[in-house]
């Protein structure tokens, strides 16, 4: 930083003050300041090269722009000359016009998001939308998970319990294939994931203790149980009471190709009958939903089911 004389001859110039004024309060483009100055890009730009050589500012790079706002930090003496030399100047016309002006780009700014929001309301999610993929909206949702003991049933690698375990107390997952077991255990292993643990088992025989777990996941597992009953009936008895039950899953289809392609026993299930399975087993505050369709043949539909264990 320049000593309090340099400052001093970089505040009294007229352009410079004027800038600093608008960068303590936003920061911004060098179009918007031109916009606001009504000056030429290049003089701008000059000034705006000695400001950040003098260390008053810093830029931002983004994409093709470069972003202006004023230095974090910036040392008490620096910032006390340049308070009150924008005090002095405050009441001028030209200060006056440049907060009326920066108002207006803000406008601009927020009337520019607003008309694109406008314009894909209702239509979100339905076209192309960088960043907004469902795993990454997954893997948001999958931190929110506080620290509780997890059964993922009929895991498989455990992609799903990979995540979870990252926040939750406990994470067991359970698979009747030696392979996934084993696959899933070096996963975990190489990730570092010691509160996650694989078990060799059934859906419909669980190897956990009865009351043992605060949330059990069935993940497109159910139409691989020979009795689905069986399976969600071994979801009730080890959770605990105040316990939930997600079943993600296939609704009914007719495409019996997926036996052959992916060792399916049921082809999905009706949203009544897996309503049906959980109200069997005790469940509570049960749900079904489709949450999603799958746009090219043979549209594959998922079924969200929830539930709760009843009691204390």
């Amino acid at each position: 930083m320049n000593s309090s004389w340099d400052n001093l001859k970089i505040l009294s110039e007229p352009t410079r003050l004027r800038l600093l004024a608008l960068l303590a309060r936003e920061e911004l483009s060098v179009a918007e300041l031109q916009d606001i100055l009504g000056m030429a890009q290049s003089r701008i730009s000059s000034q705006l090269a000695l400001l950040r050589q003098a260390g008053f500012v810093s830029d931002r790079r983004d994409g093709k722009r470069a972003f202006y706002s004023l230095r974090a930090g910036l040392p008490a003496p620096a910032a006390a000359l340049l308070e009150s030399a924008a005090a002095a100047v405050a009441g001028q016309p030209e200060s006056a016009a440049d907060r009326d002006a920066l108002e207006r780009v803000l406008q601009k700014r927020r009337a520019h998001s607003e008309q694109y929001f406008n314009l894909i309301a209702g239509k979100l999610g339905k076209g192309h939308c960088p960043g907004r993929s469902w795993e990454a909206l997954g893997h948001l949702a999958l931190r929110l998970v506080p620290e509780i003991t997890v059964a993922d049933l009929g895991a498989g690698e455990g992609l799903v319990s990979q995540l979870l375990a990252r926040r939750a107390a406990r994470v067991w997952c359970i698979d009747n294939s030696p392979r996934m077991v084993e696959v899933g255990t070096g996963l975990a292993k190489k990730n570092g994931l010691h509160n996650l643990a694989y078990k060799l088992g059934d859906i419909e025989s669980v190897p956990l203790p009865d009351k043992s777990v605060d949330l059990a996941i069935l993940s497109q597992a159910l139409h691989h149980a020979s009795h689905p009953q069986t399976a969600v009936n071994e979801a009730h008895r080890i959770l605990k009471p105040g316990g939930q039950l997600l079943v993600l899953d296939l609704k009914e289809h007719r495409f019996e190709k997926a036996r052959e392609l992916y060792g399916d026993l049921w082809l999905g299930f009706g949203e009544n009958a897996l309503h049906g399975f959980l109200k069997a087993a005790g469940f509570a505050q049960v749900e079904v939903t489709v949450v999603s369709r799958e746009p090219h043949e043979p549209h594959f539909e998922t079924l969200l089911a929830s539930g709760v264990k009843a009691g204390k």
